[in-house]
């Protein structure tokens, strides 16, 4: 489990799969993490088993990202379409092999939740995991040329453009963080 200042971010678990389902089959949730392409039941429970076995062999993997208790976190976003069962949940954060390249952070929020910064607040989460207790020298991400919210987010973790790659949705910039520039 990994704390920050208003979330709390947990593996996600079998019993995640009704919230993952609806949450991952949601446009504009799916537009940039999956390419728009709607994911099956079967395929969500596929990429909960593939992250319990991250985590068991390797420490990373997929994060359920909901609003810590007694914390202030300002006007909560309330209950978030595409993550029932409960109002504290609102999204997803983790960390996965960019191909050959090194571990990437991701992350989604229901569209409820977005304008707080939780986005920022987990993938800074992410980062830190990622350089502090597993010790990677650098971690990545990747962002399509359209989703300005995301390149606002990396920006904001002083993460550095190192190239641009083809995507299904146009040019996708790759970014960097070390552990020197975290």
């Amino acid at each position: 489990m990994l704390c920050t200042e208003r979330l709390v971010l947990r593996p996600v678990t079998g019993d995640d799969h009704p919230a993952l389902l609806a949450h991952w089959t949601l446009p504009d949730v799916r537009r940039f993490l999956f390419d728009g392409a709607p994911l099956s039941s079967a395929e969500v429970v596929e990429t909960i088993e593939e992250s319990n076995e991250d985590f068991a062999a390797h420490g990373y993997g997929i994060w359920l990202i909901e609003l810590g208790s007694g914390t202030d976190s300002g006007p909560s976003p309330g209950p978030s379409p595409g993550l029932s069962p409960g109002p504290g949940l609102v999204g997803t954060a983790g960390l996965r092999p960019l191909e050959e390249s090194g571990l990437e952070i991701f992350y989604s929020l229901a569209p409820a939740a977005w304008g707080h910064g939780y986005a920022t607040e987990a993938a800074r989460a992410m980062v830190e995991y990622a350089l502090g207790p597993l010790g990677l020298p650098e971690v990545l991400a990747e962002v399509d040329e359209g989703n300005a919210a995301s390149v606002a987010v990396v920006k904001r973790l002083g993460m550095t453009p190192y190239a641009v790659v083809p995507g299904v949705l146009g040019p996708m910039t790759r970014y960097r963080s070390t552990a020197w520039t975290a």
